[in-house]
């Protein structure tokens, strides 16, 4: 049994640079609606392909300003990077037609344990690196930790993903623990400043996942 595994560009900030990059197709976009992050995006989406999905990336937002933007923006999915509850993300989740991604930063002692009252409040959870910022640090966890996710929940492997991992990701792939992993989701790697994408970089990543697109689960 084969699967595609799916692609997320996150961080997206530049109208023009959302364009280009909406012509690759990926899966999803990502756009952060976060005020600390030098990707914070404060525009309006320029129109876009209707098979990507809209993702608006929140840290510890009010449920009213969340659903402001999805009503706003069109958001078809809501990133939760913070300190949310369980409660917290059901209630989004209950929000017309909009899928929860709850994200979580994994350090080489991660309790896994955690996500066991998550599983039923969101559709995926997303694996990023511990460091000093929610999310855009640039390097990447030890994979072989994901050993230890024993839930049946997808997720997309987040953190410091760049071109030069894309052996590795095949690699990954080939691993048991890896049978879950729904999407990739880079965002730094990829980019010339913050919030802006080298879309030649990106292009050639997309050609060569989708060459070596299919991997044993």
């Amino acid at each position: 049994m084969t699967k595609q595994i799916q692609l997320k560009i996150c961080g997206m900030k530049f109208s023009e640079n959302i364009q280009e990059v909406g012509l690759l197709i990926p899966d999803f976009i990502g756009f952060i609606f976060y005020k600390n992050s030098p990707r914070y995006f404060e525009a309006e989406i320029p129109k876009i392909s209707p098979d990507i999905k809209k993702t608006g990336v929140f840290v510890n937002a009010s449920f009213t300003e969340i659903k402001e933007k999805v009503q706003k923006h069109g958001l078809d999915f809501i990133q939760l990077h913070g300190n949310e509850t369980r409660e917290f993300c059901a209630s989004i989740e209950r929000i017309s037609e909009v899928k929860v991604i709850k994200a979580f930063a994994l350090g080489n002692n991660f309790d896994f344990s955690i996500l066991e009252k998550y599983k039923d409040s969101c559709s995926y959870f997303l694996f990023d690196t511990k460091g000093q910022h929610f999310g855009g640090n640039g390097t990447a966890f030890d994979w072989n930790i994901l050993e230890n996710y024993a839930l049946e929940k997808d997720y997309f492997l987040s953190g410091g993903i760049g071109i030069e991992d894309i052996e590795k990701l095949f690699e990954f792939f080939q691993k048991d623990y890896s049978k879950k992993c729904f999407a990739i989701d880079v965002n730094s790697r990829f980019e010339t400043s913050p919030g802006l994408k080298d879309t030649l970089r990106l292009k050639e990543f997309i050609q060569q996942l989708k060459e070596n697109h299919e991997h044993k689960l």
